[in-house]
């Protein structure tokens, strides 16, 4: 069966006969003998869900993407009854042609949605993967729309842009995810924002996600979408935006990402800074004198350090000082580094800024701090 969205003569997706086996403490539906071939999963992680699971569901059922379809569910150990509305939606997901998948666990404390997300994934057939959180609600188009651009980009992380729910919550976030550049979803990976695609928009290939290995099972307070996100792009992977709003991203105190310490995803985004950037170079200037470059510059290695060869700063008090001493540093003497005027600096430069935010309701994800690296000052 030709796939359907998928022009003859572009990309085209090839079937995979796929068997089930049941996890440990987990109940699987049984299939047919000799597996069942499925072109996309929706993967759904749920704990705690059912203030909006039927709105996830119904929107899983409204697709209008007309290849085969499932829906693989997991449930971290929910206390209250979403295993049973997923039930619930059994009869009309199968009248639309999408098969369900359920399973979970009852430990006393929930694993953490790393955890869960592989489990969903590990006991679903699809060729390819589309991750949808509970309380998020999908497009129509969704699935069709991802689906044809991951066929053509088998490697890829596709996403798509999104709409905030409550409206105007987390605005500048919002802003961000929406409106970089196809460049600047490489160039801005290493802000405080975290993935430049935001992980409930994800959709790949089920290749390309076996390649990459599963998410950190850490649990509470790992940011496993932002680890995945890095070893994605470790080994050479691309990233794309749809530039549809196909998702609405819902805004809640109880949403996962809360849990998220803003110095974990700062040590995780100076040493994937580091990996990327500093190692290849042999020197650079620091653009800010103040708290935030400081900072940078007492997170880096002390091979990095040394690459620093000034700050740069347009805040005369900051330049009068001539230089910034690192006091803590364990190296006598302690280290000097000079502090310039911006138009006596050189390139290449680390843009190390703290974001003004008039936005009081943003998610460890939208911390203020943002670097990026450029090899001019026009920055």
């Amino acid at each position: 069966m030709k796939s359907e969205g998928v022009s003859e003569g572009s990309c085209t997706a090839v079937k995979r006969v796929c068997l089930r086996r049941s996890s440990e403490n987990s109940t699987v539906e049984d299939r047919p003998a000799g597996g069942t071939s499925v072109q996309v999963s929706v993967i759904v992680p749920v704990y705690n869900g059912s203030d909006w699971l039927d709105q996830c569901l119904q929107a899983v059922v409204d697709q209008d993407y007309q290849g085969s379809m499932e829906l693989s569910v997991y449930d971290d150990s929910s206390t209250d009854n979403s295993r049973a509305i997923v039930e619930g939606w059994r009869d009309k997901l199968e009248e639309r042609g999408i098969s369900l998948v359920i399973s979970g666990h009852k430990s006393e404390k929930p694993k953490g949605v790393g955890f869960a997300k592989n489990q969903a994934v590990s006991q679903s057939c699809g060729q390819y993967l589309c991750f949808q959180d509970a309380d998020d609600v999908m497009m129509p188009q969704r699935v069709r729309l991802q689906y044809e651009r991951t066929v053509c980009n088998p490697t890829a992380i596709v996403g798509c842009q999104v709409r905030r729910n409550p409206e105007g919550s987390t605005e500048r976030y919002t802003r961000w995810i929406n409106s970089l550049s196809p460049e600047q979803l490489y160039t801005q990976v290493f802000t405080s924002h975290g993935p430049t695609v935001v992980m409930p928009t994800w959709f790949c290939s089920r290749d390309w996600f076996l390649k990459v290995g599963p998410f950190d099972e850490g649990g509470k307070g790992v940011p496993e979408d932002l680890l995945w996100f890095y070893r994605s792009l470790r080994l050479g992977g691309s990233v794309l935006r749809l530039d549809e709003c196909l998702l609405i991203y819902r805004y809640h105190q109880h949403a996962a990402t809360h849990s998220v310490l803003e110095e974990t995803i700062w040590t995780l985004r100076v040493n994937f800074l580091q990996e990327r950037v500093l190692d290849q170079w042999d020197s650079f200037t620091v653009w800010n004198a103040g708290k935030q470059g400081r900072k940078l510059y007492r997170s880096l290695s002390l091979t990095n350090q040394k690459k620093v060869k000034a700050f740069c700063d347009v805040d005369e008090k900051k330049i009068k000082k001539g230089f910034y001493t690192y006091e803590d540093s364990k190296e006598r003497p302690k280290p000097k580094i000079p502090v310039l005027r911006v138009k006596d600096a050189s390139p290449p430069f680390i843009v190390c800024v703290k974001l003004v935010s008039t936005d009081h309701t943003h998610t460890p994800h939208t911390h203020t701090h943002t670097y990026t690296h450029t090899h001019t000052h026009t920055q």
